[in-house]
């Protein structure tokens, strides 16, 4: 099966192979994990000249792609991605959606993840345990994600578990998103000098731009993204919006998108002409090519929730071509959503919804879990509100609070038992202060059910996305909440996801099961407003001695802050000692390491 528009890595070499046992050996990822198998990625992250939108500029790749190329692996196991940064500035990859169950120490964000110097490797370490489905990676400092460094992720279900759906003919990743002809140091800059984003100059497909559907508003000469595809064949499209800022609509011209998983979880199949899809969101469709193939078919992706002629340039277009097609596209593109019709894209998410019959990653249903029957232990109601200066700068706010990232990470903080680096006071509704910056965290309840409303107090659409869980997204409205809204919560089988949208004058509701140790963060996936400060961590430890199951501090780990004084040389790190570059072919999977080794530990 086609996986995707873009190479897997491999590695091949025995240098690899003698890596992969010196790193079995010395940090072991996990004694109880050691049965499942595991799967080793070399990467190297630099820059490179590329010119999506015809014009040549810097951009983020890895291995000298862009996009990255596709992790995919199977459910529970092991993954080892061995990172070289060869940018000019620190970075961290954060893999949205993954949830790493009581291992936050992956989670690759600042307050768990001291950042990777220039020039240096570090090795992430986990598993993918009981999860399936479609996410992404990307790089969570420094703006960085505006120049690229993102790749898509694929969880596929053990053979054991059944799949509510026939296998395609097909897997295509398609990662979405707004572009900028400006460095993302220069928009960095800009957002922190309190100048608004505006309209992208693009949208990609891939890393690469439109098709030539207008000579007034897409020049001659890009290059652009073909689907090649077989009359009557199904396939799987794993839609990403790896953008900062801009929700997309998406949609095939004269085909139908059977929604059948968003972001590890089955939902309802059900068939939909186009899909808004917000910024950090990932989308599952299976679309049969049951056309007659006169002509080739657009692909589309275009900017919603404007109406400035500014933004005609915001429109992502890539071909689908059958095989027995009879000639190029032409004519104009598949029509989008009526902007004036607010209520649509609210009506569409409410559709959405989870599959309570199908298993995923386990054989049990997954409408088991009965959400609605488990009593709420903690509400709070996190009020957003544009960009203001606060003691000079400009910052975005959750309950009025920026949040400040320390130089010391939580995580570490915590494990040291470090004082004075956080407090666990942030509020549970907005409180009738002045906004100030600090680094106030939640102070979760282990195995605790908690609700979160998220009011969108600012003018545009926002996404909100939490790590180490999937959330149930139980209700979404125009105006303010109120505890009354719960009367139209749905309790049943609203789907459980990572990443939501908040409509402008609207707040949306969710559940999530506090079941996991760690220090998780929780974001606006929107990147001006989480740069400027829309970001808090929630703080989840088990209080029971004698059942402390979260995964230790790893022996890689990178030191700073207050702990600068523990670093060790680069050179005495786990690292890919003398390995080739992953090159293109297909990841390669050592179940046979683990089962010849498995007996030594």
């Amino acid at each position: 099966m086609n996986r995707g528009l873009y190479a897997m890595p491999s590695c091949l070499s025995n240098s690899c192979c003698l890596f992969c046992f010196n790193l079995f050996l010395g940090s072991l990822l996990n004694v109880a994990l050691a049965a499942d198998p595991y799967v080793f990625y070399d990467w190297t992250v630099s820059y490179t000249t590329a010119s999506p939108l015809g014009v040549k500029q810097q951009v983020i790749a890895i291995d000298g792609q862009f996009p990255g190329p596709i992790l995919e692996v199977t459910t529970n196991w092991n993954v080892a991605v061995n990172l070289k940064n060869n940018l000019d500035e620190t970075l961290l990859l954060t893999w949205n959606g993954i949830q790493h169950r009581k291992n936050s120490w992956q989670d690759g964000v600042l307050g768990t993840n001291c950042p990777i110097p220039a020039g240096w490797n570090w090795t992430y370490q986990f598993q993918v345990k009981d999860q399936i489905g479609s996410f992404f990676y990307f790089p969570s400092l420094n703006f960085q994600k505006a120049a690229g460094g993102y790749g898509g992720i694929i969880v596929n279900n053990r053979d054991v578990i059944a799949v509510p759906f026939g296998t395609p003919d097909g897997d295509v990743t398609l990662l979405i998103s707004d572009w900028y002809l400006k460095s993302h140091k220069e928009l960095r800059k800009e957002v922190e000098n309190g100048v608004d984003l505006g309209a992208p100059d693009g949208v990609l497909f891939n890393g690469l731009g439109p098709f030539r559907y207008s000579d007034q508003l897409v020049p001659d000469g890009i290059a652009y993204q073909t689907i090649n595809v077989d009359p009557g064949k199904t396939y799987r499209f794993r839609v990403h919006n790896v953008g900062i800022s801009t929700s997309l609509n998406f949609r095939i011209q004269n085909h139908n998108l059977l929604l059948v998983e968003t972001e590890g979880s089955y939902t309802t199949q059900q068939n939909y002409t186009n899909m808004d899809i917000h910024v950090g969101q990932s989308y599952s469709f299976l679309v049969t090519m049951d056309q007659n193939a006169s002509s080739d078919y657009y692909v589309v992706a275009s900017s919603r929730f404007v109406n400035s002629s500014s933004w005609a340039r915001a429109t992502g277009v890539a071909i689908l071509h059958y095989s027995n097609s009879q000639g190029p596209a032409s004519g104009p593109l598949p029509d989008p959503p009526n902007e004036y019709e607010t209520s649509f894209s609210m009506n569409q998410a409410r559709s959405i919804r989870w599959n309570v019959s199908a298993g995923a990653a386990r054989p049990n249903p997954q409408g088991s879990f009965k959400y609605g029957q488990i009593t709420v232990t903690d509400v709070y109601v996190i009020l957003n509100r544009p960009a203001e200066l606060i003691d000079g700068k400009w910052r975005t706010t959750l309950n009025g609070i920026s949040y400040l990232a320390p130089s010391t990470p939580l995580k570490l903080a915590q494990q040291f038992k470090i004082p004075g680096v956080y407090k666990l006071d942030f509020p549970t509704k907005l409180m009738n202060r002045p906004a100030k910056v600090d680094t106030s965290i939640i102070n979760g309840t282990y195995k605790g059910f908690m609700e979160i409303i998220f009011q969108n107090n600012d003018t545009t659409v926002q996404s909100y996305h939490m790590d180490g869980y999937a959330f149930f997204v139980v209700g979404m409205d125009y105006g303010v909440w109120t505890e009354n809204s719960r009367g139209i919560y749905n309790k049943w089988d609203g789907v459980a996801r990572s990443t939501v949208q908040v409509f402008p004058g609207a707040w949306t509701a969710i559940l999530v099961s506090l079941d996991s140790d760690g220090i998780w963060n929780l974001r606006a996936e929107n990147l001006d407003s989480w740069h400027l400060g829309q970001e808090v961590y929630v703080s989840v430890v088990n209080p029971e001695i004698t059942d402390k199951s979260e995964v230790p501090l790893p022996e890689n780990t990178i030191y700073c802050g207050v702990l600068s004084s523990l670093q060790k040389d680069q050179a005495q790190r786990v690292k890919f000692s003398g390995a080739t570059s992953a090159k293109p072919g297909g990841a390669i999977l050592f179940a046979l390491f683990a089962a010849l080794f498995g007996n030594l530990i």
